[in-house]
C-alpha cells in the first residue's frame, strides 16, 4: 500500500521531484524534466471501453474500443501495480471553471513531476472546497506500467484506457504528461453535450470592451501563441466551454510549445521560462550553467511548459468570460493556398468547424516528424468521444444566437506549399487578427474567394497587399492552380461522411472547383454576412 501524498503544493512537489531523481531546476527556478521516447501524445494507444453505457453515444468510427473484459485485467494488474508502490501522489482538481458545469477529478500518479503537472493544469479548489472533495471520477497514471496486448487489449506496452461506466482513466507506459489533460478534455466532451454546454479545443481572451474572442485549432497552430496577447485578458489557452453565460476555461494553466521560443515574439510566453513553478518537458539545458536553450530540437520539436494561468499578467481573476462575439479558426495550411485570413457566414463556419483543416506539426504526435495536411473535426477529432455532428450544430447554435463574426486564420504557409514556401510571419497574423476582433476589418473591402467562396480582405492597414492573396505571393501561379485543385478535392472527399448531417445550407457552403479561378471578385465591406 503507497504512502500517498495528497494536495502537495509547488514547493513541496518540486522538492520532492528533485529529490526523487525526476527532473532538475534551471536557471530562473523551472523544473525541466524529460519524457523519453514518449514526448507527444500516442493517439493511437487510447481506447474506451465499449459496454451499455457506450455503445450508441461514442462515435466509434473515430475511437477505438476496449471491451469490458480486457478493462477487467487491466484495472486489476494496474491496482496491483499501485499497491507495490512505495509512495504515491494524489490530488483532487475540478476539470472546468464554472461551478455548474465543472467535473471533480482525483489523479493518482506514481511521479511527483506528474502531480505538479496536472496541479498547474487543472484548476484548483480553494482549501475549504478540499476539505469536502469528493471525486466523480478518477484518473491513475504509471508511467512504468507495461500492458500486455494480449491480456489487456491494447495495442502496444503504453495505453489509456477510458471507463465512462466505472469513472475511471488508466494510463500507463508513457511519460508525457500532456495525456493527463487530453483525458480530462475528452471526459468534458463527452458530459458537456447533452447540457447544451459546447466543448471546445480552443484558446480564448477578452477585449478591452468585454468582447470575448475564442481561437479554434490543433496543436502548433498558435492557439497559445495568439491568445497570449498583452492588450486582451487571457481566459485559456486550451480547452474551454461555451455556456449560456459565459466562455469558461476547463483548466488553471497553460501548456505552450517552447522550441525556439523567444522573448521578442511571445514576451508573456518567455517570461513564464523563468519562474519557479514552471514544468518544462524535453526542453535542453546546460548541465553546468543550467541555462536553457529553446532552439535545440535534439529532444523534442514538441518541447513544452506547463504554468499556472496567473502566471500570465492580463489572465481573467475568474477564468472564465462573456459569451463570444468573435471565433476565430485557425489552421496551419500546408498547401500554402489558403489565405491569412477570410469572413465566413455562419454555414461556412459550420463547414470549416465539421472539417477542421490544418496540417499536423511536427512533434504532437508519435511519428509525425514534418507538417502534413490532415482533416481534425471540430479541431480535436482525437478528444471527441461523441459523433462530430453533436458538436458542429452546438456551434451554429450557439453562433446564430449570439450573432457571433466568424473568421478562418491561416498560421501556415504562404508563397508555396511546405518546403518551398515560408511560415505566415506572426506579426501579419497578429495585425489582421486585431482588426477582426476591434471591428475596423469588417468595413474593409472584400474579395470573394474562387475556390472557397469566402470573403477576403483586398487591403488592411499595415498588411502587404499582395500576402492577403495567396496566389500572387507565388512565383508560380499555374502551381498554385494546381495545389488549390488538390485541396478543394481533399475538402470535398473529407466532407462526404457529414453530408447527411447538415443541412442544405452548410453542403453549400463547400469549396467548389473553378478552372478559371484567376480573377477575384471584389465587393464592398460593411459586416458580416448574414
Amino acid at each position: 500500500m503507497p504512502h500517498y501524498l495528497k494536495n502537495l503544493g509547488i514547493s513541496a512537489l518540486v522538492e520532492q521531484a528533485v529529490s526523487r531523481g525526476e527532473g532538475l531546476l534551471a536557471e530562473h527556478g523551472p523544473l525541466v524534466v524529460k519524457t523519453g521516447k514518449h514526448t507527444g501524445r500516442s493517439a493511437k494507444d487510447k481506447f474506451i471501453v465499449r459496454d451499455s453505457e457506450t455503445e450508441s453515444t461514442i462515435w466509434w468510427d473515430n475511437n477505438a474500443a476496449m471491451s469490458p473484459e480486457h478493462f477487467a485485467a487491466l484495472k486489476q494488474d494496474f491496482l496491483a501495480a499501485l499497491e507495490a508502490k512505495e509512495t504515491a501522489f494524489a490530488q483532487d482538481l475540478y476539470g472546468g471553471s464554472q461551478p455548474e458545469h465543472r467535473v471533480r477529478v482525483r489523479v493518482i500518479t506514481e511521479l511527483a513531476w506528474h502531480s505538479l503537472f496536472i496541479r498547474t493544469l487543472l484548476v484548483r479548489p480553494e482549501p475549504d472546497e478540499l476539505a469536502s472533495f469528493e471525486p466523480e471520477y478518477t484518473i491513475i497514471d504509471l508511467p512504468s506500467f507495461r500492458a500486455d496486448p494480449a491480456r489487456h487489449g491494447s495495442r502496444t506496452e503504453t495505453v489509456i484506457a477510458v471507463n465512462f461506466s466505472e469513472r475511471l482513466i488508466l494510463i500507463g507506459g508513457t511519460l508525457y504528461a500532456g495525456e493527463m489533460k487530453k483525458s480530462v478534455f475528452g471526459l468534458l466532451n463527452y458530459l458537456l453535450p447533452p447540457r447544451r454546454v459546447m466543448p471546445m479545443h480552443c484558446s480564448a481572451n477578452i477585449g478591452p470592451h468585454g468582447d470575448t474572442a475564442v481561437f479554434f485549432g490543433l496543436s502548433g497552430t498558435g492557439k497559445t501563441t495568439l491568445s497570449a496577447d498583452s492588450s486582451r485578458t487571457l481566459i485559456g489557452d486550451d480547452e474551454h466551454g461555451w455556456s449560456d453565460t459565459a466562455v469558461f476555461n476547463f483548466e488553471g494553466g497553460c501548456y505552450a510549445k517552447m522550441i525556439r521560443l523567444s522573448e521578442e515574439a511571445e514576451p508573456e510566453i518567455y517570461a513564464t521560462s523563468r519562474r519557479f513553478g514552471t514544468v518544462l518537458e524535453n526542453v535542453v539545458m546546460d548541465p553546468v550553467t543550467r541555462r536553457l536553450d529553446f532552439d535545440d530540437a535534439s529532444l523534442a520539436e514538441n518541447s513544452r511548459g506547463a504554468y499556472p494561468i496567473e502566471f500570465i499578467p492580463n489572465h481573467s481573476k475568474e477564468n472564465m468570460g462573456p459569451v463570444p462575439r468573435n471565433v476565430v479558426m485557425l489552421t496551419a495550411d500546408a498547401f500554402g493556398v489558403l489565405p491569412p485570413i477570410a469572413r465566413l457566414t455562419p454555414e461556412q463556419a459550420m463547414y470549416h468547424f465539421l472539417s477542421g483543416y490544418t496540417a499536423k506539426v511536427a512533434g504532437t504526435e508519435i511519428g509525425v516528424t514534418e507538417p502534413e495536411a490532415t482533416f481534425s473535426t471540430c479541431f480535436g477529432a482525437p478528444f471527441m468521444p461523441r459523433h462530430p455532428s453533436v458538436y458542429g450544430n452546438l456551434l451554429k447554435e450557439r453562433i446564430a444566437k449570439g450573432q457571433v463574426n466568424c473568421w478562418l486564420v491561416n498560421t501556415g504557409w504562404t508563397g508555396g506549399q511546405y518546403g518551398t514556401g515560408r511560415r505566415m510571419p506572426i506579426k501579419v497574423t497578429r495585425t489582421l487578427l486585431n482588426a477582426a476582433l476591434d471591428g475596423s476589418l469588417a468595413n474593409s473591402t472584400f474579395r470573394k474567394d474562387p475556390w472557397f467562396g469566402f470573403d477576403v480582405p483586398v487591403s488592411v492597414a499595415g498588411v502587404e497587399s499582395t500576402i492577403l492573396n495567396p496566389r500572387e505571393t507565388w512565383p508560380d501561379t499555374p502551381s498554385y492552380d494546381d495545389a488549390a485543385r488538390k485541396l478543394v478535392r481533399l475538402f470535398t472527399a473529407n466532407f462526404a461522411k457529414f453530408e447527411t448531417h447538415v443541412e442544405q445550407g452548410v453542403r453549400d457552403a463547400a469549396p467548389r472547383l473553378d478552372e478559371t479561378a484567376s480573377a477575384p471578385n471584389v465587393s464592398a465591406g460593411g459586416g458580416v454576412p448574414a
